[in-house]
Formats: C-alpha cells, sequence, structure tokens
C-alpha cells in the first residue's frame, strides 16, 4: 500500500511541475489558415502583416478517370500548400485554378497557381538580408 501511494504522489508530483514550466512558456503565435480548405492559402493578398515573396509555385491536379469529379478547391490549395512548404512558406497568396481540362495524358487536370511567402517580424525588418516584398 506504501508504495501504491508513492507511486501516486510521485505522478502527482510530476504533473504539477509539468503544468508549471508549460504555464512559463510564451504562447505560440497561432498560425495563419484558411479556414474553408484548413490550409494557409488565399486567393487574395494579404494587407495586415509584412512579408517577403519566396517564389511563385504552380500544381497541378488530375482526375483520376474520365468518370472521377473534377478536382475540389480544397485539394488543389493543399497541393499548392505542400509545394510552398518545400520552399519554407508561410502562407500561399494570390492563388487561382482554372476548371480541370482534357488533355492528352489526363482525363482532367486543373492547374493552379499561387505566390509564396513568408513573414517578417512585426517591426519590418528582414531575416538574412531579404528585402521586403513591395506590394
Amino acid at each position: 500500500m506504501k508504495k501504491l501511494s508513492a507511486i501516486a504522489c510521485g505522478v502527482l508530483l510530476a504533473g504539477i511541475a509539468q503544468s508549471a514550466s508549460a504555464q512559463d512558456k510564451p504562447a505560440a503565435a497561432t498560425p495563419l489558415v484558411n479556414e474553408d480548405v484548413g490550409v494557409p492559402v488565399f486567393p487574395y493578398d494579404i494587407t495586415d502583416r509584412p512579408y517577403t515573396v519566396l517564389g511563385e509555385v504552380k500544381a497541378g491536379v488530375r482526375k483520376a478517370t474520365v468518370f472521377s469529379k473534377s478536382p475540389s478547391q480544397k485539394k488543389i490549395y493543399a497541393e499548392l500548400w505542400e509545394r510552398a512548404q518545400k520552399l519554407g512558406a508561410d502562407a500561399v497568396i494570390k492563388a487561382s485554378y482554372g476548371d480541370a481540362h482534357v488533355s492528352a495524358f489526363s482525363w482532367g487536370k486543373a492547374n493552379a497557381t499561387g505566390v509564396a511567402i513568408k513573414f517578417l517580424p512585426r517591426d519590418g525588418t528582414t531575416s538574412a538580408g531579404a528585402a521586403p516584398a513591395s506590394r
């Protein structure tokens, strides 16, 4: 019985210490996410935060068969975001895509483009000597 109560006390003290150290940490910045699609890809420009442009991202999403539905906005934006992450982007702005079209190699493909961006600190300073984007 003494062993069980000693173990319970140890677990309780460890939990209290962990919660106290979690309160000491500063709150992380909330990530920017397009709630409609669940990824940080937006069809418009972001004007409330400074950023630098990393480059243009392009993606093509194909239909599996002639009978499949055209790719959804969610799927297209997820593909753009996947490619932007490889550039180290925080978000994609000015995202656009067209209707799926049949080609020689696909039953239907929707092409999408966007601009990958990295947010700057609020004071406007750049990291690693990058110049802020002009809007």
